[in-house]
């Protein structure tokens, strides 16, 4: 089933433009929706998930439309919002039970099946006694996938779900989610380019609540191969640096000197050296371009 976005746009009462004419299409598998914070990327996230209404605009899930069709969508959506929310003192294994019963599962024979399944695919069998409430932060939000899964998720939302979590528990949480991501289409909002690099098979990078880049991370960076170039420079050469050359980004050495990466088509000078492409100079690249639109 196939997502389609035309012409959404959202206003809200204090005037910010939080969805701009924006158009994309999504197939299955993850896709990877790119973006600094206050890009947008909540708004769009709770738009398609139907909690708020677009000013103009239409939204289809195969056969379904969205913005007309809120119960028909929800049936076969999984949503993890940013904020989880508060957990009153049940265990994990009790409160999906009582999740599985609002989502429909009347059967406690298939609940108790259900509950062992997502509590398995989500690495939290052997915890499932404990209170949620004690969970750490990848744990929650593990918790978070098992109760969008209980429904069989045909569209599943997960915006900006490994903000926060150590290095361990967000490999773990991205592990979870690559695997229910062959099954359906799975839309990642995120403002961490690895992620999108690690997870997903095609992106878009938003800014301003507009499309800047829509590709997969593959093409984004072969089409500036040969393109990207570092330089090894003192920190007060910086500001001057910046002002000669396209940096993308720069980062401190051991020495405390800077590793500049800078945009050119052809070598900016002797001292550069041609780097291989990387998804964060695509980002990086995007951003500045609608800046000097903007401007």
């Amino acid at each position: 089933m196939e997502l389609v976005i035309n012409n959404l746009s959202k206003t809200y009462k204090n005037g910010v433009k939080a969805i701009d004419d924006i158009n994309l299409k999504i197939g299955s598998g993850m896709f990877g929706l790119l973006g600094p914070n206050g890009a947008g990327k909540s708004s769009l996230m709770r738009t398609i998930a139907t909690l708020q209404s677009p000013d103009a605009g239409s939204i289809t899930f195969g056969d379904i439309n969205v913005l007309k069709e809120h119960l028909s969508l929800r049936k076969i959506l999984g949503y993890l919002p940013q904020s989880f929310g508060v957990y009153p003192k049940m265990s994990a294994e009790a409160l999906l039970d009582y999740f599985a019963t609002l989502k429909g599962v009347s059967s406690k024979l298939d609940r108790q099946k259900l509950v062992k399944e997502v509590l398995e695919i989500t690495n939290l069998y052997d915890v499932r006694k404990k209170y949620v409430a004690g969970y750490s932060g990848g744990m929650k939000q593990r918790f978070g996938i098992a109760q969008l899964l209980l429904n069989n998720p045909k569209l599943i939302i997960v915006d900006e779900p490994t903000a926060g979590l150590d290095p361990a528990e967000r490999h773990r949480f991205l592990n979870i989610l690559r695997e229910i991501g062959t099954n359906s289409t799975v839309i990642f909002s995120t403002h961490i380019v690895e992620d999108v690099k690690e997870l997903c098979n095609e992106m878009a990078i938003l800014n301003g609540g507009r499309i800047l880049k829509h590709t997969t991370p593959e093409k984004a960076t072969d089409e500036i191969r040969g393109q990207i170039w570092t330089k090894i420079i003192e920190r007060d050469e910086l500001e001057k640096i910046e002002t000669m050359y396209n940096v993308l980004s720069s980062n401190y050495n051991q020495d405390n000197t800077l590793n500049v990466r800078v945009y050119a088509s052809e070598k900016p000078g002797d001292d550069f050296k041609e780097s291989e492409p990387q998804l964060d100079d695509v980002y990086f690249m995007a951003l500045k371009q609608d800046e000097l639109i903007l401007d």
